[in-house]
């Protein structure tokens, strides 16, 4: 039964005002719905005793959402890493160029797969450099994977033209940009796999979860596979009857992970614009040259999740992460969780983590402070917020 005070969330589970949005999924009424066809938690198979297939109807939701072939929804981001370097045969003795900042996962799917990490450093939009890409290429380079880090797109058009010159596939890690938007095409979309992240942090969240946007159809098949122990789902085969068609993984999404997808899928527009709103009369608002903004490729439009400034004046900057502390806000990976998003704190994995163009990224990264859009400040907040750093740098 729809409830009359039903609590929506944002993306860091801050309540946010729905009264404008009567056509919302209500999460609980999908949850007791999911109970009363069944309860079957499981994605496959079960047919007599179920009515529908959650993470089926999800997986299309998000391809109708982003305009892409196929869709996968998967565990976690780091599964759907791990699924699309699998499902170009990523192995042992292969090399992935990636990039220095980025979170943690990317580079453990790569090390996981037997593959060596190559590490590109950033440019001023902190993201992938592309300048940096063609000395980095050898004959044991397997794929290219940008980060679209903290909800900003890394500068595709030139990473795809030096994909296309080696005839390397391109997979996108947009598990931080869920909704940004690249020459009017999402991210995740641009290259030959994307993938994205629904954890409790996200844009949009699944509680946990992921999903891997594949443009190939043999890609689509093997990742398929290679996410449910290599089961191939034949069709009419009972599922213990079913074959496997390579070694593959449980990293299937529940039933239940992909009913608070739906939910969630049904706000991201209204997340989206809410969150520009913010992000904007922050960015806006800033105007002392002291706190340099982050710059976005004019081709990109940003999930518009976090602000990022660049305070070269360690004083300043220590001083506005006080404030950002003092008035509620804190930062967002930057400083706060540099070990978790640099790989030059990753030696134990057994590669070069502390290559030139990684060390200049490390000194570029602690000059950053990231500020967290959330839905549940409102725009006068950080209007607020925007005048107090001004008044700071004074």
């Amino acid at each position: 039964m729809m409830s009359d005070n039903m609590v929506f969330w944002d993306d860091m589970w801050n309540p946010i005002d729905d009264e404008d949005h009567s056509n919302d999924v209500v999460l609980n009424q999908m949850v007791n719905e999911l109970m009363d066809e069944g309860g079957v938690l499981f994605a496959h198979g079960f047919g007599p005793m179920r009515k529908r297939y959650h993470v089926r109807e999800l997986e299309a939701a998000f391809r109708d959402k982003l305009g892409a072939n196929d869709a996968l929804c998967v565990s976690s981001g780091t599964a759907a890493i791990k699924v699309a370097l699998k499902s170009l045969g990523v192995t042992y003795g292969d090399e992935v160029i990636t990039q220095c900042f980025n979170f943690i996962a990317t580079v453990e799917a790569i090390v996981d797969c037997g593959a060596t990490p190559v590490i590109a450093g950033s440019d001023e939009t902190l993201n992938m450099d592309p300048t940096q890409l063609e000395g980095l290429i050898t004959k044991k380079t397997k794929a290219i994977m940008p980060v679209h880090m903290l909800g900003v797109p890394a500068r595709m058009n030139e990473i795809k033209a030096i994909a296309k010159k080696y005839k390397l596939p391109v997979i996108e890690d947009a598990c931080e940009a869920v909704g940004a938007k690249y020459n009017g095409q999402y991210a995740g979309t641009l290259g030959d796999a994307g993938v994205f992240s629904f954890d409790f942090g996200k844009t949009i969240t699944t509680g946990e979860g992921g999903l891997v946007i594949l443009q190939n159809a043999e890609m689509a098949e093997k990742s398929r596979w290679y996410h449910d122990h290599g089961h191939m789902n034949l069709e009419g085969r009972p599922r213990g009857l079913d074959r496997a068609g390579i070694t593959g993984f449980n990293y299937r999404m529940s039933e239940l992970n992909a009913v608070v997808g739906k939910a969630q899928l049904a706000k991201l527009d209204y997340i989206l614009e809410e969150s520009e709103k913010r992000f904007k009369i922050l960015c806006d608002g800033v105007t002392v040259p002291a706190f340099k903004k982050r710059a976005i490729p004019a081709e990109a439009e940003p999930a518009f999740d976090t602000v990022i400034f660049e305070v070269k004046d360690k004083n300043l900057r220590d001083s506005a992460i006080t404030l950002l502390s003092d008035m509620g806000f804190g930062t967002k990976n930057l400083p706060d969780a540099m070990n978790w998003h640099c790989s030059v704190f990753w030696d134990h994995m057994g590669f070069d983590t502390r290559t030139p163009a990684a060390m200049e990224t490390l000194a570029l990264l602690e000059r950053q402070i990231a500020i967290p859009i959330v839905l549940g400040r409102s725009v006068e907040d950080y209007a607020a917020l925007a005048d107090a750093l001004n008044a700071l740098a004074d």
